[in-house]
C-alpha cells in the first residue's frame, strides 16, 4: 500500500490549475509500474517520492506523464514540495529541494501562500520558421508577432515558444495532429520508436493579453506526444517563456515580475507567477511560482 495525494497546481481555489498525483515512499515500486500508474491517473504528471528520508540534501523523485518520464517539470515540481512539506516534514520551513533528473531544484514557501522554485539557466536552440508551425496550430501568417522569432527553450524540458498577436487567435487554436506528428517525426525520427523528453514536442502559445484584469500573458501549452493534448497550466514553459522573453527584450525590461493565465480554454484556470531577470547575456534568474490546493489523499494497492 501506499499513502498518494491529489493537489491542483497554480490554482487560486480548488478545482482549477493543474491536476498532481503525489505517491509516497516509492522506492519498492518499479519504473515500468509508475508509468502504468501515471497512465491510470491520466494527469499530465504523476510524481513519487522515492524516500520520507532526506538523500544529499534533498527529496529523490521521479516524475512520469502518461506517455513517459521526464527529468523535468513545473507543476509536479511545485505540488510534490507542497506534499513533502505538510504530509511528510509536518513543520514550517522555508524551502525543500527536490533531486530531479536536471539536477537539484529548490522550492521556497512564501508568507502569502505562494510557493516559488528556482529553475536552471535557460537554454536556446533552433529558430522554426512560419511554415513549419502556422500548419500544426491552424495559424496563418498575419496570426504571429514577427517582431520575434519562433525559438526552442529548455530550463530541462525543451518546448517551442509561439508569440501571437491577439487573445482571440490564442483561444482559437486547434491543433492540426496529423500535421503535428508529420513535423514531429520529420525533424526527430527517434521518437517514432521511443519518448526521448530532451526533443521539444510542446508548443507554449502565449500573447500579451489577457482575460482576467491584472493578468500580464494569456497562454497555451500542446504536447499531445507525451499524452497531454492540452496542459492546464506549464511551470517549465513558463519559465522558458520567461527566459524567451528576457533574452528578447519582449518588454523592454532586464527585470521582470509577470503574471501568466493559462488553462481557461479547458475549463481549468490557472494562475503562475513568473519573475527573474537577465545578469549576462548567456545567464538569467528564472523563477515560477504558484498556489496549491489540497484536493484528496488516499491508499494505493491491496
Amino acid at each position: 500500500m501506499h499513502k498518494f495525494y491529489i493537489v491542483d497546481v497554480f490554482a487560486e481555489k480548488k478545482y482549477a490549475g493543474n491536476q498532481l498525483a503525489v505517491f509516497r515512499t516509492a522506492a519498492d515500486i518499479s519504473g515500468a509500474e509508475m508509468q502504468a500508474i501515471a497512465r491510470e491517473t491520466n494527469f499530465s504528471e504523476t510524481t513519487f517520492v522515492l524516500s520520507d528520508n532526506l538523500r544529499d540534501g534533498g527529496y529523490d523523485v521521479r516524475i512520469f506523464t502518461p506517455r513517459a518520464e521526464l527529468p523535468f517539470a513545473g507543476h509536479p515540481t511545485l505540488g510534490t514540495a507542497f506534499i513533502i512539506k505538510n504530509q511528510i516534514i509536518k513543520s514550517s520551513v522555508e524551502r525543500v529541494t527536490l533531486n530531479l533528473g536536471v539536477g537539484k531544484i529548490p522550492v521556497a514557501f512564501g508568507d502569502d501562500q505562494y510557493l516559488w522554485m528556482q529553475q536552471v539557466n535557460p537554454t536556446f536552440h533552433r529558430q522554426l520558421s512560419v511554415d513549419e508551425v502556422a500548419p500544426v496550430l491552424n495559424l496563418k501568417k498575419e496570426d504571429l508577432d514577427l517582431r520575434f522569432p519562433i525559438e526552442e527553450v529548455s530550463t530541462g524540458l525543451p518546448f517551442v515558444i509561439v508569440p501571437l498577436k491577439s487573445l482571440k487567435t490564442v483561444q482559437d487554436i486547434h491543433v492540426n495532429l496529423d500535421k503535428y506528428y508529420d513535423w514531429l517525426y520529420r525533424a526527430n525520427p527517434v521518437l517514432k520508436t521511443k519518448p526521448h523528453a530532451l526533443v521539444a514536442s510542446g508548443f507554449m502559445v502565449f500573447c500579451a493579453e489577457a482575460v482576467e484584469k491584472g493578468n500580464h500573458l494569456h497562454a497555451r501549452m500542446f504536447d499531445d506526444y507525451f499524452g497531454v493534448p492540452e496542459d492546464p497550466a506549464t511551470g517549465s514553459g513558463n519559465g522558458c517563456l520567461l527566459g524567451y522573453l528576457l533574452k528578447h527584450d519582449y518588454f523592454k525590461k532586464s527585470e521582470l515580475d509577470l503574471r501568466v493565465e493559462q488553462g481557461y480554454e479547458i475549463g481549468r484556470p490557472s494562475l503562475l507567477r513568473i519573475r527573474g531577470k537577465k545578469t549576462t547575456d548567456s545567464q538569467f534568474e528564472i523563477f515560477v511560482g504558484g498556489k496549491v490546493q489540497m484536493i484528496a489523499q488516499g491508499e494505493w494497492g491491496e
